[in-house]
């Protein structure tokens, strides 16, 4: 019993620092569907840092690791974005990218991402749920 609890311990402090999904080295080329999958699963992960660093945008100082980790996870995602050759696939996931910015409070992030949405109805779309961009 004891052999078991400390190997289970040891087991914990041997324990690597788990990898985002944005860290991980993605096998390219990758095509359009594959890439628009793998930025939706990074706004997803960093969904809840994005949302602590929107709540403490008010207070500077606050949430420096979140904020790092939505940076990391907004970059990565807008690497893999640009790579999209189909534009209404790249557009729906810039989209991602732009809720992922708004839960942090980063206008001037989404509001570049926005223009670079070229279908109108998917601007709209996003002008609905964010009307703070038409400014």
């Amino acid at each position: 019993m004891l052999d078991d609890i400390l190997g289970m311990a040891m087991w914990r402090f041997n324990k690597s620092e788990r990898k985002e999904v944005w860290e991980e080295d993605i096998q390219w080329p990758i095509g359009d569907i594959q890439a628009a999958h793998k930025i939706r699963e990074i706004c997803r992960s960093a969904v809840d840092s994005a949302e602590k660093v929107g709540a403490s945008a008010d207070r500077p100082g606050n949430g420096n690791n979140d904020t790092e980790r939505y940076e990391r996870a907004a970059k990565a995602a807008m690497q893999i974005a640009i790579k999209i050759s189909d534009d209404l696939m790249r557009d729906a996931a810039v989209r991602q990218i732009i809720n992922l910015c708004m839960k942090a409070s980063d206008l001037r992030t989404a509001r570049i991402l926005f223009r670079a949405i070229q279908a109108v109805s998917m601007r709209e779309d996003v002008l609905d749920d964010h009307p703070i961009l038409r400014q």
